[in-house]
């Protein structure tokens, strides 16, 4: 994925609750990643989710910072404040217990780019260190989908 946005001269940049940073780590894996990542949002404080990727502060205080559309705006946020063609954003529970009334395993993932923007849900199962990896491949699965990548 790294060799295809650095060919079509495209940037990504992340926005990350659950995953604290994990998303970024896994694309900084690949040589020549630092012509590619732009940077990262760690906004694991819902206010920080606010004041850093500039989610809407009343859809916060509404549905919490598990909902979709949160996962949307957070990958707005990284993709216009970091300056990226593309932004991933993701929001949920890593476990062991229940967030705001939502079940561990909830992942919320949004990506941002040139056309737009979507968010796909997910249930994800395994401890907390499981569903974090998960859910860092999900985001990038969704990316890769986008891009039209084959599936490694």
């Amino acid at each position: 994925m790294v060799l295809a946005l650095r060919e079509r001269g495209e940037t990504v940049a992340t926005a990350e609750s659950l995953t604290a940073g994990l998303v970024a780590v896994t694309l900084t894996e690949v040589p020549g990643s630092s012509a590619v990542l732009r940077g990262g949002l760690v906004v694991y404080a819902t206010d920080l989710k606010h004041e850093l990727a500039g989610v809407d502060a009343a859809l916060l205080a509404e549905h919490g910072a598990v909902h979709p559309e949160v996962a949307r705006q957070l990958a707005e946020g990284a993709r216009t404040r970091c300056g990226a063609t593309w932004g991933l954003g993701l929001t949920g529970v890593a476990g062991p217990a229940p967030q705001d009334g939502v079940a561990p395993g909830t992942l919320h993932v949004g990506l941002a780019g040139p056309l737009g923007s979507v968010t796909r849900t997910f249930t994800l199962s395994g401890d907390r260190r499981e569903v974090r990896a998960s859910a860092a491949e999900a985001a990038l699965t969704l990316l890769r989908e986008h891009l039209k990548l084959p599936i490694r």
